[in-house]
């Protein structure tokens, strides 16, 4: 029994292909959304590729720039096919085209359910990159002589100024590194040499954080040294006074920030999946409709369409045993006994049982 049985007449076939014509074009549009949003996704992500660590955070902007590009191609070629079926004697040369480009189409679709869910799923990856990639770049923050590190420290100040944030889980972060180049320490002064010494790995660390970390909103001036020493200050105490340095840490901040764009990139993928499988169930009843037509000789008649000939059970069934048979077709019989292919063939004698011989005459 068919699956969603409609009856169309020869108007509404008309109509369906029409509605179906202008749809795909908007498809078209759709794809190129899709294709704009993964463009857009990749260049954020290569804006700050400085401080992310090599991974796999480029496989949803490359998949949805992907299924954008597919989706221009198939729904162009859809809106052809469309146009063409509002004539029976045109859709005649697209009947065999049809239930490729369709199943083509429903795994062109799943692609995009993929993306949008991926926009969702791969925020753990994202926060794994945004980590290693962050105390690798503040902890080459003080490499302003060396290649390839040069960039790192206006990098990272950028990075805390736009996004308000300061180290990499918090301001605590800087503590733990030596990020004053060694050529600005003055080698002569005995707080900086007792400082190295006190150190087991001989590193310059001190309690305050780059320039960067300042909150500009604050009304004190900014305090980004001997934070955690109260004498140092008038009238402060680390404890209870509220810090005038950002607070939130950059992996945090960044994190927030492309879950953000993920997140609404995710809502229009989705809309769109369930756009083009509108689209395409709109598709899959114009072939059925219009190969009924076919079939039952009258152009002008009414015929039937639906979205599966048979059941749900019944078509898995069907394509499971298909699946099944496909490795079947070279397979000779193993039945013990019967090593020759040909040994169940029975010999037939054409009708004939009773066959009399002629003797040959002796000499």
């Amino acid at each position: 029994m068919a699956v969603l049985k409609v009856k169309f007449t020869k108007t509404k076939r008309d109509k369906l292909a029409q509605i179906l014509w202008i749809l795909n074009w908007v498809s078209v549009v759709s794809g190129v959304i899709l294709f704009s949003l993964g463009l857009f996704l990749k260049i954020e992500i290569k804006k700050r590729s400085e401080v992310m660590a090599k991974g796999d955070i480029s496989s949803v902007p490359n998949m949805l720039i992907s299924v954008g590009v597919i989706a221009c191609i198939i729904n162009f070629l859809g809106g052809k096919i469309c146009y063409d079926c509002s004539d029976a004697n045109k859709f005649s040369r697209w009947k065999l085209v049809m239930l490729p480009y369709i199943v083509c189409t429903f795994c062109f679709t799943f692609c995009i359910l993929v993306g949008a869910l991926m926009c969702y799923t791969m925020k753990n990856e994202l926060e794994e990159s945004l980590y290693l990639g962050l105390r690798d770049a503040i902890k080459f923050y003080k490499d302003t002589d060396i290649p390839g590190r040069c960039f790192l420290k206006k990098t990272v100040d950028m990075l805390q100024i736009g996004f308000r944030c300061c180290g990499n889980n918090g301001f605590r972060d800087w503590f733990e590194i030596q990020w004053v180049s060694a050529r600005y320490l003055n080698m002569a002064s005995k707080e900086v040499l007792d400082r190295l010494k006190s150190n087991v790995d001989g590193k310059f660390l001190v309690d305050g954080v780059p320039f960067s970390c300042c909150n500009p909103s604050s009304p004190r001036p900014c305090i980004q040294y001997q934070l955690t020493n109260n004498s140092a200050h008038y009238n402060y105490d680390f404890l209870t006074e509220e810090l005038n340095i950002w607070m939130k840490g950059c992996r945090e901040a960044l994190l927030d920030y492309y879950t953000a764009i993920m997140r609404s990139i995710g809502i229009a993928a989705l809309f769109i999946w369930l756009f083009e499988l509108s689209v395409l169930i709109g598709v899959r009843y114009l072939q059925t409709a219009m190969k009924n037509v076919l079939l039952l000789g009258d152009l002008e008649g009414e015929s039937d369409g639906w979205l599966l000939e048979n059941s749900f059970v019944e078509t898995a069934k069907y394509n499971i045993s298909v699946i099944k048979n496909l490795g079947k077709a070279n397979q000779i019989s193993t039945v013990s006994g019967m090593n020759d292919p040909n040994i169940d063939i029975q010999n037939t004698n054409c009708g004939k049982t009773n066959i009399t011989t002629k003797s040959i005459p002796a000499a």
